[in-house]
């Protein structure tokens, strides 16, 4: 059925203040936390790779240590998803409105309803970051999990007893990006938390922590450590799509979130032969994804 003339019977009428319904959009997160990427097929793989691991004690006139194990470790998949959205108004509707710059037949707020609609996907890599997702693949654990693999042994991007945000539990999390992050061959890697996230629900937490210049919630005149401890912490997102109320995140330098774009935004629109409805419609192609845990340290307590 499209947008006709009952839809909108008051914008016939002369006399009308104003037309409302149109607001400011929310801020753009997703391009902060994830690395965008434009494929070229239908679907981007990415392998996770072991390197050589450390050097061994060599004897006088003994045999040198040989590491033939580097090689593929993991694969993560990643398909980028059709998304539309069109309507149709009739052209009734559009010659009778007499407030087409308030009310625009061809711009009905798509490039919002887009832009909400990615910033939702971005964010449920994180709201379903303690499940595995079997379509991605990788190193078969959730994005954060207590025991990801590697030759040798197991790495942790999530602490063994989830805790609350406090100065204690963020100091812990960026000491445990810089000690436990290791490669495929248990080498240690540079790491280092670059950014807090929150939901809007730990924003005011996150303010106190980050943006004191003293200890947070103490009388005394110790320095913040949290400003400088393994680089500094300074500043945080409070995401509105997080739906976990009391889940944390520690977004790192380790380039893994990643923003596929197989094809931008478009609009394209016509008018329909028979009915003479114009029709529009949005189409865009693309997806978010993650291809190496590291980028991510989360707490999830729950209680």
């Amino acid at each position: 059925m499209a947008i006709a003339l009952s839809a909108i019977k008051d914008l016939l009428i002369p006399g009308l203040m104003e037309v409302t319904g149109q607001y400011k959009d929310l801020p753009n997160y997703y391009g902060k936390v994830f690395s965008k990427r434009t494929s070229k097929l239908q679907v981007e793989r990415s392998v996770q790779t072991r390197y050589v691991g450390l050097p061994e004690l060599k004897t006088e006139g003994g045999s040198t240590h040989f590491d033939n194990s580097a090689g593929q470790r993991y694969v993560y998949n990643m398909e980028p998803v059709e998304v539309g959205l069109g309507y149709a108004i009739t052209r009734k509707a559009i010659d009778d409105n007499l407030y087409k710059s308030d009310f625009k037949p061809t711009a009905l707020g798509l490039v919002k309803a887009f832009n909400q609609y990615w910033e939702r996907e971005a964010a449920s890599i994180f709201n379903t970051a303690t499940t595995y997702d079997t379509q991605i693949g990788g190193d078969g654990k959730a994005m954060c999990a207590t025991d990801h693999p590697y030759d040798g042994g197991t790495w942790a991007n999530r602490p063994s007893t989830d805790t609350d945000l406090n100065e204690g539990s963020l100091l812990d999390g960026m000491t445990g990006v810089r000690r436990d992050f290791v490669d495929e061959a248990g080498l240690k890697i540079y790491a280092r938390a670059e950014r807090l996230i929150v939901p809007l629900e730990l924003e005011k937490v996150a303010i106190r922590l980050l943006k004191s210049e003293l200890r947070p919630g103490t009388a005394n005149n110790d320095v913040n450590a949290v400003r400088s401890l393994s680089g500094g912490l300074s500043e945080y997102i409070a995401w509105d799509y997080l739906t976990n109320t009391r889940a944390w995140f520690l977004d790192t330098s380790i380039d893994g979130l990643i923003h596929i774009e197989r094809v931008a935004f478009e609009t394209d629109m016509q008018v329909d032969f028979t009915t003479d409805n114009l029709l529009v419609k949005g189409y865009q192609r693309a997806g978010f994804f993650y291809n190496d845990p590291r980028a991510v340290w989360g707490s999830f307590p729950s209680s």
